[in-house]
């Protein structure tokens, strides 16, 4: 399904771009891994169809730089981001705000000014960010949270349309909680059954890069698992 693209994945280190990047390799595609770290071994391997760049998505400029050096990419996933639970809203700090909102919504900013101009050039690509189920409406000590992935979803659908004569087709998926050992140790009492499995959210989004969903833009795409 993804055989001779080549797909840029942020986020790539965390559970959910593992996950994102073993199916994307398993259905024919090449994988460039963008993180903020990877171990020095990881950096060191030499795999094929994979490639690692350390990068702060949060700055814009070394953002640009390191895409300025990547080879012909096909589509981006932007899966860099992160989730706190915070206090009400009026207690809310500019810090606690401007943290989140660089997570969710300055990296992937930066991902899309640094790619959109190369997929342009090529006239053909794919986008794929990741909203949150949660965030279709507010949540009480969620407020910054909702609010930055509600951004994401509108950059999402304002972006599908101003490119989409362009070839590029900009898509979201709307998970609700990740099964990740990162939400297990968070959330211990929880039912882990009824949450997405990464591997299915995987699916999801790398369907939204290939061909078969030519015809999808500017949709955002609930994926609840049993929740």
């Amino acid at each position: 399904m993804l055989n001779n693209k080549t797909i840029v994945i942020t986020g790539a280190n965390g559970g959910l771009g593992r996950a994102v990047a073993d199916r994307a390799l398993a259905l024919g595609a090449k994988v460039i891994l963008l993180d903020i770290a990877f171990a020095p071994e990881q950096l060191a391997q030499h795999e094929k169809n994979i490639s690692r760049h350390a990068v702060n998505l949060a700055d814009a400029k070394a953002t640009q730089e390191c895409f300025d050096g990547l080879e012909k990419f096909d589509a981006l996933f932007n899966l860099a981001g992160g989730f706190d639970m915070g206090p009400r809203v009026f207690e809310t700090t500019d810090a606690q705000w401007n943290h989140l909102f660089a997570l969710n919504v300055g990296t992937l900013q930066n991902a899309v000014r640094a790619a959109v101009p190369k997929l342009l050039m090529q006239g053909r690509g794919a986008i794929v960010n990741v909203g949150a189920l949660g965030a279709l409406k507010g949540a009480a000590n969620m407020s910054t949270y909702c609010a930055s992935k509600s951004v994401v979803m509108r950059l999402t659908e304002s972006l599908a349309e101003e490119v989409k004569n362009n070839g590029i087709n900009v898509n979201a998926v709307l998970p609700s909680v990740i099964d990740t050992a990162r939400n297990r140790a968070d959330m211990p009492d929880a039912d882990f059954i009824k949450w997405v499995a990464p591997e299915d959210l995987a699916n999801v989004i790398c369907f939204l890069a290939s061909d078969f969903a030519r015809a999808i833009n500017g949709a955002l795409i609930p994926v609840a698992g049993l929740s």
